[in-house]
């Protein structure tokens, strides 16, 4: 993995620009050629890898140059000269370390890591309380509490210098409520509180080039960006300045009521919450007359719950006084903030697709993947290809091997690809939705902006016997291709901020294989789609699961929180609403908008050892839904595919007329005849019973659907994360090719549907 890259967007029209930043490691130079993807699957058994080359002004050579990636959130303020004055100072926090056992963190200060000076409030590598004064000089007094905090509680700590006395104070005190942290009751708390007084021999050097930064210290700056040190991981609440040395009384006090004349910022992580969520999470507000705002650096978690949360109010929008935390991760990271090597000029009359930058040096090569959509309101098309780039980025560099029950889970052992390994060993590349931090909390946010190794083409994910994602999608990019059919390709960051506009010009929406990952604003341009008349194919399951919001301004960007359902981690009690809109987390069907009623069907299993296939329904041959299966002879559909074997697996959905299947819809075929390794998910168990996997469970199943919707439309849904693994079979003559083909030339024309 010599080269990687990324673009700045991942939609772009026709006519508009991409840029696209490389990492070249290694090598002097290196080819770009633009290409139109068509089919990722490398196997022997399909049709074969396949790409054109795009007559393009950007193909040719390139000087290569290595591009560093540096994760790890923090805060970043101006050089005021009020940082550079300092002569006394006080500084204070609440702060709620998750791992102080991790080496030095800093929490609020100005230090040079160059010159060994500054002053700050820092985690020493024992896990204590210390404050640092480094002179002109390079001399460094260090005073610590000497006693560990305990990770995942709430303290009071601070720290103060007078320059008179060349007296320090450092102190740390516990902050135990029956509901803001793992404890209720303050259990031996007395022993890791302390308060020590020092007297040391020098000043700090408080102009020494380096920023006040809070949850890192200043190492270097790049030209364009600060590399920093000493992370923190945990949680930061009501930090506070003072140029003067405060008594801990007064810092007591300031905690709730900052003021006086040796007041420097007062910040509130709270200010900017509104009914909508943070509007602009990236700004943090200094509530003293000095006006020392900040901004965050690789997107640190907002809306987390204070040192003072009491559990009475679950969302922070009602309670943002009992909200005023961030969270941050050393490994966080929102922008790799890379350098341009080259951008792209898309031709107005390009066709639209899946396409990308293959930049190749020597053996080594990467496919640095974008989309290219029509122009707001002209489409080429009656067919729109609706990309889950919010699914690409939820498990965008996912390290699934990493899971001890991996083997477990899969029925199988995970074969790790040379993009896995290559990830194991660059963690700063980013985690996906499925992760956890270095914390163990779970990752709730993800970006575009950076390589993402396993949305390419060629990739072989280890979830999937096979493919999974972006590449298994592309098998219905190729299969439409083969066929014939002219279609565009939108992502659904642009179905999410053009709504139904987008969509009333087709004739029929396509949707990956998997579309998790919905925002509201998604659902609603589907629905209300739909309730135009327009026709609708769900080519996967596991659709319109999770609760999914794009950043207020930066669309390279998603959150998620997760609980309930069938996840990867749990949020934290009172930390289940998105800090980017304030709404509630979780499943969509825990809000009343079960993918049933957009699909038909929900999910249901899940298993990932081999797949299965379908058996025609009684209902199938009802003549309002039998031209689906003209041409086809067997009842038994889909024992065949790229994907597991059959056309049935991976992930399953299933029709309920509880959670909003109508009524009036039709089970076509139903799979059958699944492993063990296929479990039904927990959301649809009140207890855990025995005799809930494939073998024994009749809930274990794809159901096919078809149904009649408003105005002339239907919808149809396949069910199965698989069944677009099974489109190219026997040279794409097969029964689900046959009667998917029959659906799509149906719903594409503009006759009249049959019912």
């Amino acid at each position: 993995m010599a080269i990687t890259g990324y673009t700045d967007k991942l939609s772009v029209k026709q006519g508009d620009k991409v840029k696209v930043m490389v990492n070249c490691d290694g090598h002097d130079r290196y080819e770009t050629q633009i290409v139109h993807l068509i089919h990722g699957d490398t196997d022997p058994n399909g049709p074969g890898f396949k790409v054109n080359k795009i007559e393009s002004q950007t193909n040719g050579q390139y000087v290569g140059k290595k591009q560093e990636i540096h994760a790890g959130s923090y805060i970043q303020f101006g050089d005021d000269d009020l940082f550079n004055e300092i002569k006394s100072f006080s500084l204070q926090a609440m702060i709620y370390p998750t791992t102080p056992n991790k080496g030095v963190q800093a929490v609020l200060n100005k230090w040079s890591t160059k010159s060994n000076s500054g002053y700050g409030l820092f985690i020493d590598e024992n896990g204590a309380v210390a404050v640092w004064i480094g002179n002109e000089d390079g001399s460094v007094e260090k005073v610590s509490t000497n006693i560990p905090l305990v990770k995942g509680t709430w303290y009071f700590v601070g720290g103060t210098f007078d320059e008179k006395t060349k007296k320090v104070t450092v102190f740390q005190q516990s902050v135990i409520s029956k509901a803001n942290g793992q404890f209720s009751l303050p259990y031996q708390m007395d022993e890791v509180n302390a308060v020590v007084h020092q007297d040391i021999s020098i000043k700090p050097h408080s102009r020494n080039g380096a920023p006040f930064l809070i949850a890192s210290s200043y190492e270097s700056n790049n030209g364009h960006r600060h590399i920093v040190t000493h992370k923190y991981n945990g949680k930061i609440d009501r930090p506070r300045f003072a140029k003067s040395a405060l008594k801990i009384e007064e810092m007591a006090l300031w905690i709730e009521t900052p003021q006086g004349n040796n007041l420097v910022a007062a910040w509130d992580f709270a200010e900017g919450i509104t009914k909508k969520g943070f509007q602009n999470p990236e700004l943090v507000y200094d509530q003293s007359p000095n006006c020392l705002h900040g901004q965050t650096v690789n997107l640190p978690t907002r809306a987390m719950t204070g040192y003072n949360w009491d559990s009475t109010e679950q969302s922070f929008i009602h309670a943002p006084e009992q909200y005023g935390a961030i969270h941050f991760h050393d490994d966080d990271l929102s922008d790799a903030q890379w350098s341009v090597d080259f951008e792209v000029d898309i031709p107005e009359d390009l066709q639209s697709g899946v396409y990308a930058a293959h930049v190749k040096a020597g053996d080594d090569e990467d496919y640095i993947t974008f989309f290219v959509r029509p122009k707001t309101g002209q489409p080429n098309a009656k067919i729109a290809f609706i990309a889950p780039t919010a699914s690409y980025l939820a498990y965008a560099n996912n390290r699934f091997q990493d899971i001890p029950l991996a083997q477990l889970m899969f029925g199988r052992a995970p074969v790790v690809q040379p993009e896995d390994a290559y990830l194991g060993e660059h963690n700063e590349y980013g985690l996906s939705t499925y992760d956890h931090h270095t914390d163990g909390t779970g990752v709730c946010h993800s970006s575009s902006l950076r390589p993402i190794l396993n949305m390419r083409p060629k990739y072989r994910h280890n979830l999937s016997p096979s493919l999974w994602q972006f590449n298994a999608d592309l098998h219905l990019i190729d299969w439409m291709t083969e066929k014939g059919f002219e279609f565009d390709v939108i992502t659904d960051y642009d179905l999410h901020s053009e709504g139904v506009e987008l969509l009333k010009h087709y004739n029929v929406a396509l949707t990956g294989s998997h579309p998790e990952y919905y925002s509201g604003a998604m659902l609603d341009a589907v629905e209300s789609y739909q309730n135009l008349g327009g026709r609708f194919m769900y080519m996967g399951a596991n659709g319109f699961y999770w609760v999914t919001e794009f950043h207020p301004t930066n669309p390279n960007i998603i959150e998620v929180r997760k609980n309930f359902g069938s996840n990867a981690w749990k949020t934290l009690p009172g930390e289940l609403n998105l800090s980017f809109t304030g709404e509630q987390g979780s499943l969509w069907r825990l809000r009343g908008r079960a993918p049933q009623k957009i699909a038909g069907t929900g999910f249901i299993a899940e298993g990932f050892d081999v797949s299965s296939y379908y058996v025609r329904t009684k209902a199938s041959f009802d003549p309002r839904v039998s031209w689906i299966f003209e041409g086809v002879e067997e009842e038994k559909i889909g024992d065949f595919g790229l994907v597991g074997g059959g056309a049935a697996g991976l992930e399953l959905d299933i029709y309920d007329t509880e959670l909003g299947t109508p009524d009036h819809a039709i089970i076509l075929a139903s799979s059958e005849n699944h492993t063990d390794v296929y479990m039904q998910v927990v959301e649809e168990l009140h207890f855990n019973v025995p005799g809930m996997s494939g073998e024994e469970n009749p809930k274990v199943r794809a159901d096919m659907v078809y149904y009649p919707t408003p105005n002339g439309g239907a919808v149809f849904s396949t069910s199965s994360i698989a069944y677009c693994g099974s489109l190219s079979h026997n040279n794409y003559d097969n029964n689900i090719s046959k009667l998917t083909e029959n659906v799509l030339r149906k719903f594409e024309s503009d006759e009249k549907l049959p019912w």
